[in-house]
């Protein structure tokens, strides 16, 4: 386990963790281990836009996280907002930061990571490097610290684009998995945490309301 790494605690059911709410958006904060959006099996319909829903009835889903992802999520209020906000996101206009705890000492103090990456049907959800059907998908990530006791390297990450799994899988495909990643990391990796080590921390983005530059923060859990 990663020194100072807090346990993974079930998420409690009841009210959202709401960190901003105004007439056209809402940011909530995920916990690790509840899905964004509700899954098939009956235990997973408990979700952060359910408990969202609860307490602001029209919040609607812009974008989700990994269920296995803690951080910032952004919801719109009512279908205008969430076909701006949507827009804004295809067109890249929505900054995203993440921070992580990997596996082994990264050597270089940051870099970009560049590999098309598509769904691995026969083992789906993975997603896996595909150079001919793959579509471009470009990680930045910069050395935050080194553990050298433990092996381990924290990285701040920005995906540039937003595929599936994509930092998950790009940090898996340069040699450093995210510990605590049970789909994408060997066993030693993944077991070495609690829970996946990946929290979205940082969101920026054009309100659609003012114009201004709107952004919002998390601290890491880990």
């Amino acid at each position: 386990m990663v020194p100072g790494a807090r346990p993974a605690r079930p998420p409690r059911r009841g009210r959202a963790v709401i960190l901003h709410l105004d007439e056209h958006v809402v940011i909530a904060d995920k916990p690790a281990g509840l899905p964004t959006v509700p899954g098939r099996p009956a235990e997973l319909h408990d979700c952060l836009w359910q408990r969202v829903r609860a307490e602001v009835t029209d919040a609607l889903v812009v974008h989700r996280l990994d269920m296995a992802t803690s951080g910032l999520v952004l919801f719109a209020r009512g279908a205008a907002m969430q076909r701006a906000l949507s827009a804004a996101f295809a067109q890249r206009g929505v900054d995203k930061r993440y921070e992580a705890v990997v596996a082994g000492p990264v050597a270089t103090e940051s870099g970009e990571i560049d590999l098309p990456l598509a769904a691995d049907w026969p083992n789906r959800p993975r997603q896996r490097v595909d150079a001919e059907r793959g579509k471009p998908s470009l990680t930045r990530w910069r050395v935050l610290a080194h553990d050298v006791a433990a092996g381990t390297t924290r990285v701040a990450l920005q995906p540039v684009t937003g595929r599936s799994h994509q930092l998950r899988v790009h940090l898996a495909a340069i040699g450093h998995p995210i510990l605590g990643d049970a789909l994408y990391a060997a066993p030693e990796a993944a077991s070495a945490a609690p829970r996946l080590l990946l929290h979205a921390t940082r969101l920026s983005f054009t309100h659609p309301g003012d114009g201004r530059r709107a952004s919002f923060a998390s601290p890491v859990p880990f």
